[in-house]
């Protein structure tokens, strides 16, 4: 295909009309993405029941490893349902991918745990992981694609900004019913069986959501090439082959999509597991703040689209990624100071410093194969923060105290866990969970509503962006294959990588350089091949 096709602008709605495709579409993301968070939300209890290792650290990082693998077949869904919603239209494609996410996603609730059916159980959850990975990967595009095909070109960054909205929505909604499924149950009873609740909840969830998008009608954009005979052959084809395209997808993965998903993983998901283990907030506390902040910042994301129809879609995006290299690390200091002054304090008055001759530490071990990598093994379990040195002999100093690690008991994993602690508490270290202060909680709250700004400001604009960079007969494919690469590998490892980090280093705060170095190459494509001036519609020699 050499010649431009046919343009399709999008046409000005009724306000009934409007209000129901955004309606229908937002609430459709909400849903989704909601069964889709809820596996991270309750990362520490699956990797209980799903992933039992005896090792705490090993947990997590198989937890957040299975949530890798949703997003890693993302893409395969962007370009599975890309292909049938530039064929069959955008009402019906996502119409299956909302019924595949709520049936897997109430699947993970159903699964009996490792303990009574063994390794079938994580084998079960990864699968239903791939199928929501699938699912997802076509939603976001149908959804995006269908509102900005009903928006006026004037409107399209503010009306598609609801999608981007929505997709934080899903993570608020999944805080809402898992503190509520919680109030509602004892601990005992939460712990036995109540998590899966929330899982099943997905059921009810897809029926309001199908009920919705029933009612509407397929895009004025796609129904009008449709007429005109202008579908593509085979889009994912026309999708690498179209002048262009392959320029424009370059820019979509690596300086649009890239960038905006680490932005948003780091400041809620990191956000909230920083608090609840590096920090020791308690649970619910910490589910409850960032909640609020995300419910608060989806403000951002509608003003960043609003935004953007004023003055550009580049602009809110280059500056977003600015100011994210420049607060990032400092947001997270403040954060740290002040979740848990007495833990941040002890660590400043009584540092730990580890040095050995072989410390080569590997997270996904279940034993270490040295005392050294025993040891740090056992502080990472702790979550204290440590510094690394060499020496002959293996010693470790709290506060410049030498530990007597001659009385270790290096053989017996629970018995090293209560010495450790014995020592470090002595020290000063409150291994308590705690509850910050109110004036505390509101610096908190500000520093994660920074971080929701600077979301807001990458991400409310790029429904709109993403489906002016690329040709209507191809859309759809276009504009997911590119989104759901970015995503789904640079944000959807996020957590495993950073988590990683954090264990290897023993620094809470040295998972974050991942998000830095990613932003900042996202930064340089951005700023390099994205168009400025007026937002404009899709033009044959524009990026």
């Amino acid at each position: 295909m050499t010649s431009e096709p046919a343009r399709h602008p999008g046409v000005e709605p009724k306000p009934a009309d409007i209000r129901l495709v955004i309606g229908a579409s937002s609430a459709g993301t909400v849903f989704e993405w909601y069964d889709f968070f809820i596996y991270g939300t309750l990362a520490a209890i699956i990797g209980k029941t799903f992933f039992p290792s005896g090792n705490a650290t090993l947990e997590t990082l198989l937890v957040w490893a299975g949530f890798a693998v949703g997003f890693g077949f993302r893409p395969l869904g962007a370009v599975l349902f890309g292909y049938l919603g530039d064929k069959l239209g955008r009402k019906y494609t996502f119409l299956v991918t909302v019924t595949l996410m709520g049936i897997a996603t109430a699947g993970v609730g159903l699964i009996p745990s490792a303990e009574s059916i063994g390794y079938a159980a994580p084998a079960l959850v990864l699968l239903l992981r791939i199928l929501q990975g699938l699912a997802l990967g076509g939603e976001y595009g149908g959804a995006a694609v269908y509102v900005a095909e009903h928006a006026p070109p004037e409107k399209r960054g503010y009306f598609t900004s609801y999608i981007q909205a929505s997709v934080v929505g899903g993570f608020v909604l999944s805080l809402i019913v898992v503190l509520g499924c919680k109030a509602l149950m004892s601990p005992e009873t939460w712990a036995s069986w109540g998590w899966r609740v929330p899982f099943l909840l997905s059921i009810a969830l897809l029926a309001i959501s199908l009920w919705m998008r029933v009612k509407l009608s397929e895009s004025p954009v796609f129904q009008a090439m449709r007429e005109e005979g202008e579908l593509a052959g085979n889009p994912f084809v026309e999708s690498l082959t179209y002048p262009g395209n392959k320029r424009r997808i370059f820019i979509a993965l690596f300086g649009i999509a890239a960038g905006l998903t680490v932005i948003w993983y780091t400041a809620m998901f990191s956000g909230l597991t920083f608090l609840k283990t590096a920090m020791r907030v308690e649970d619910t506390t910490a589910e409850v703040i960032v909640g609020l902040a995300a419910a608060l910042g989806m403000g951002f994301y509608l003003w960043a689209g609003h935004l953007s129809d004023k003055i550009g879609r580049k602009k809110p995006i280059v500056w977003g990624y600015a100011l994210t290299l420049l607060l990032l690390f400092p947001t997270y200091w403040v954060i740290g100071a002040h979740a848990n002054p007495g833990l941040a304090a002890a660590a400043e008055r009584a540092p730990v410093v580890v040095s050995g001759p072989v410390c080569d530490y590997n997270p996904f071990a279940q034993e270490q194969t040295t005392n050294c990598a025993i040891l740090l093994g056992d502080l990472a379990g702790t979550g204290v923060s440590y510094d690394l040195g060499k020496s002959d002999t293996l010693v470790a100093t709290v506060g410049g105290k030498a530990l007597p690690l001659d009385s270790y008991p290096w053989a017996d994993k629970a018995a090293r866990g209560k010495q450790l602690q014995t020592w470090l508490t002595e020290a000063g270290y409150d291994f308590s969970k705690v509850r910050p202060s109110w004036g505390d909680t509101a610096i908190i709250l500000g520093a994660l509503l920074l971080l929701m700004a600077l979301s807001g400001a990458t991400y409310g604009p790029v429904a709109a962006l993403l489906a002016e960079m690329f040709p209507p007969r191809i859309r759809y494919s276009s504009m997911s294959i590119p989104y759901h690469l970015g995503t789904g590998y640079f944000g959807g490892f996020l957590p495993f990588i950073s988590g990683f980090i954090v264990a290897k280093t023993g620094d809470p705060y040295s998972g974050l350089w991942y998000t830095w170095v990613v932003v900042l190459m996202a930064f340089l494509v951005a700023l390099w091949g994205l168009k400025g001036g007026p937002p404009r519609d899709f033009e044959q020699d524009a990026a």
